[in-house]
């Protein structure tokens, strides 16, 4: 039986432009213990879709348990920007309160 990686990326191959897919992906990634790919497929959510908030969620976390905080916050200010000019305060929030814990 294949893996739910293996079932997303089969998904991925006949819907390649599912953002939600790419998404759930690097989530997979991320479970799995691979941040880097995690990040990679962070970094082709935001590329397909910039205004997918968690994406920047996601990838600033990421970032930061590699111990690069600088670009976790500028991840996390680029999505504050999209976020409050999306008019999507419950993410504007959440990435608020995530930026606010990065010294």
């Amino acid at each position: 039986m294949p893996d739910r990686l293996e079932q997303l990326q089969k998904l991925l191959e006949a819907e390649p432009g599912d953002v939600d897919l790419l998404y759930m992906i690097a989530l997979e990634h991320a479970k799995a213990g691979h941040p880097a790919e995690a990040i990679a497929w962070l970094d082709k959510v935001i590329t397909q879709d910039p205004h997918y908030h968690y994406a920047y969620y996601q990838k600033a976390q990421h970032l930061c348990r590699q111990f690069r905080t600088q670009e976790a916050k500028a991840v996390l200010d680029e999505g504050l920007k999209l976020a409050a000019a999306d008019g999507n305060e419950k993410a504007r929030s959440e990435l608020a309160q995530l930026r606010q814990t990065i010294v």
